[in-house]
């Protein structure tokens, strides 16, 4: 696909179309590092992700917000974080993700550990998940999500936090204002 394509406008997902967006944030990520370490059985490796993505997904539907190109080519996930009014977790997470996630638990577990101990203990809106299917990656509609998200941002005077899970992802952000923070690894 090349980047002169028209980029559909940005909408907002539905509760019904979390699992859409968790199967696009799935095959957009399954080849990354952390989704190898993860689930290392390429065979299993979507379904489990998607049944992780899936759970947040459908918290951000209902406590934060889950944008989407029109053409539902891509999903950005932001979920807002106020200290002094924390959000619940997601319903039921250490049972369903178990559930989803089965032999695999605890390794979602060190990740949602290790993600929780950097996380900035200031108001922000957390872009937990930017996916972009990989046929239309490098076109503008990652781009597109964040800019969407960021003039809401700017019009409140909320900063946003995220997580780069590579140097190509990391560069995407830095063109986007984003500045890093020391670096985290996986065990």
């Amino acid at each position: 696909m090349t980047g002169t394509q028209p980029i559909p406008p940005v909408v907002a997902a539905s509760v019904g179309e979390a699992g859409m967006v968790a199967d696009v944030i799935a095959e957009a990520f399954w080849h990354l590092d952390a989704a190898v370490w993860l689930v290392a059985d390429p065979l299993a490796r979507r379904r489990l992700l998607r049944a992780q993505f899936y759970l947040v997904v459908e918290h951000a539907v209902q406590c934060g917000s889950v944008d989407v190109l029109d053409d539902r080519s891509a999903a950005a996930v932001w979920l807002p974080n106020d200290p002094a009014a924390p959000l619940p977790p997601p319903r039921d997470y250490d049972r369903r993700l178990a559930a989803g996630c089965g032999g695999y638990t605890p390794r979602f577990q060190i990740l949602d550990a290790l993600l929780a101990d950097h996380h900035p203990a200031t108001r922000h809106h957390h872009l937990a998940f930017l996916a972009v299917l990989p046929t239309w990656q490098g076109t503008g509609r990652g781009s597109a999500l964040l800019e969407h998200h960021h003039k809401i941002l700017d019009a409140e005077g909320v900063d946003a936090y995220l997580e780069a899970s590579s140097p190509r992802t990391r560069n995407l952000y830095a063109r986007h204002g984003y500045q890093a923070g020391a670096p985290f690894r996986l065990p």
